[in-house]
């Protein structure tokens, strides 16, 4: 099982929302690519990064941000935030990051995925937001009619490789994974899933790794301590 650190950007800073309300930020960093070091250092292999303002504003926002993460580190990176265009997509996929996360487009132009599974293929991943189930978008300010579990199977048949599932509830709370919600879309979809929000100490990455996703994203935890980092990449990732 991976374990993706995640580092969230706002005004150019390493922050964490509490239940993606924008709000409720805490700044944790002035220097994302400081911290993407930090993890780099910590043995993690992936890196997960989210534009938090091209969330909101439709476009990525830190492309400066993200070109200087990719040259400073070795890591894998994903990033997800406002890209709603193959041109969006294209632009962050051309500074060599391996992977982007598509929620609001994948929800509302199944043109728009479809030629994006065409040309990117495994470099493409749909994130499955939800609040009480149902999928939010628009930086998570909307909340659609469509249910999580719904749409994962749709798209699982559309072509989507890879699914990150995100409880908004719990993102950022520290109140452990929604883990009935989880096995939902566990059972939605024979991709491979990446769970986030929630963890809160090891306990609940092993309560995850019996779900069989294929990652978990952690981020207030390793901020706060309550996780450390090295310690749960050497435990669930064996290295």
């Amino acid at each position: 099982m991976i374990i993706l650190p995640a580092i969230d950007i706002k005004n150019g800073r390493c922050v964490r929302l509490y239940q993606g309300d924008y709000s409720r930020v805490t700044t944790y960093d002035s220097d994302p690519v400081q911290v993407a070091l930090r993890w780099q250092e910590a043995g993690a292999s992936w890196l997960h990064v989210v534009d938090l303002d091209g969330a909101a504003q439709g476009m990525p926002v830190h492309v400066d941000l993200l070109k200087a993460m990719r040259a400073a580190t070795k890591l894998c990176i994903e990033v997800g935030g406002g890209l709603r265009s193959l041109v969006h997509i294209e632009q962050i996929l051309d500074l060599g990051i391996e992977r982007v996360i598509l929620g609001t487009a994948a929800l509302r132009d199944r043109t728009l995925l479809g030629e994006a599974l065409s040309r990117w293929g495994e470099r493409i991943a749909v994130g499955l937001d939800a609040r009480d189930g149902l999928i939010a978008v628009a930086g998570w300010h909307e909340t659609s009619r469509v249910m999580a579990t719904t749409l994962a199977a749709e798209l699982c048949a559309f072509g989507v490789p890879r699914f990150i599932y995100t409880d908004i509830a719990r993102d950022g709370a520290l109140s452990g994974p929604n883990l009935n919600a989880l096995s939902e879309v566990r059972r939605a979809t024979w991709r491979p899933l990446i769970a986030s929000g929630g963890v809160s100490a090891l306990a609940d990455l092993h309560a995850l790794a019996a779900l069989n996703v294929e990652g978990v994203i952690i981020g207030r935890a390793i901020y706060t301590g309550d996780v450390d980092l090295a310690a749960a990449i050497r435990e669930f990732e064996r290295l």
